[in-house]
């Protein structure tokens, strides 16, 4: 297990070893999918051959199965490349195993001041105007409970109902290599069933098996913002649904789908 204050250790190209900073509140053996997201986000923009005038639009996540607290491979394959477009998959597995995490993303050309911007939606109180707020109680010192800063507009982790929560990586994604905005949103945006939980943890599960992530505008800064909102219907299925901020303003949405059942 990597003993660094990073998320992962990269041990080789495409080899990487995760900390015990990734794991989650469920479960002492798992990892909280937002830094394998992340993970799998940072390898679609670094392969071999990404083109350099093409953006992340749209990265959507399979979580197939938990994914473990240990050494991990990231490969990733063009399936569409376009003259505008191009879409790349990615996963995630331990060594010989079947990946337990799947991303396929979409990338679109840019062009500077190609056309008028146009950006919708009011502004939030900056994370700077609003206290800290703590997690959760998780039954482990260390984990993705640990290694993130957040900080509360509207609700908070306990507290049923919609929420807004500015969120920031106290550690690096990868050990000794810089944070990226992207990695920033990336970690954060797997959180939105959690930001807006609409049933008691105790007596409920409500865990999602996916994640797609939208963005509009690529980020910028520190911190990320999750403004979400969570739908659940009688049958156990539940939507959380977010939008995505930056300290400039929205930058996309967010969408996990859940499975609700009592616990």
């Amino acid at each position: 297990m990597a003993s660094a204050e990073a998320f992962f250790e990269r041990v080789d190209t495409g080899r990487f070893l995760a900390s015990e900073h990734t794991r989650g509140p469920w479960d002492p053996l798992a990892q909280h999918a937002g830094p394998p997201a992340a993970l799998l986000g940072r390898a679609v923009e670094d392969r071999e051959g990404a083109r350099e005038d093409m953006r992340l639009a749209r990265i959507t996540y399979e979580i197939l199965r938990p994914v473990p607290i240990g050494p991990l491979e990231v490969t990733t394959s063009v399936l569409r490349a376009g003259r505008s477009t191009e879409v790349v998959e990615a996963a995630l597995a331990p060594p010989g195993a079947a990946p337990v995490m799947l991303a396929r993303a979409l990338r679109i050309r840019v062009a500077p001041e190609a056309v008028p911007a146009a950006v919708p939606g009011p502004g939030l109180p900056a994370p700077g105007e609003v206290e800290v707020t703590p997690f959760f109680p998780v039954p482990w010192e260390t984990g993705y409970h640990r290694a993130m800063e957040t900080r509360f507009t509207e609700g908070a982790f306990m507290e049923l109902g919609p929420g807004t929560c500015w969120m920031r990586m106290k550690v690096a994604l990868i050990a000794g290599e810089d944070v990226r905005p992207l990695d920033r949103v990336l970690v954060a945006a797997d959180s939105g069933n959690g930001i807006s939980s609409v049933m008691d943890f105790g007596r409920f599960v409500f865990v999602n098996s996916d994640l797609t992530v939208h963005l509009h505008r690529h980020p910028v800064g520190e911190w990320a913002c999750v403004e979400a909102r969570t739908s659940v219907d009688a049958a156990g299925i539940g939507l959380a649904d977010a939008r995505l901020h930056d300290e400039k303003g929205p930058i996309g949405r967010s969408a996990q789908s859940l499975f609700v059942a009592p616990r």
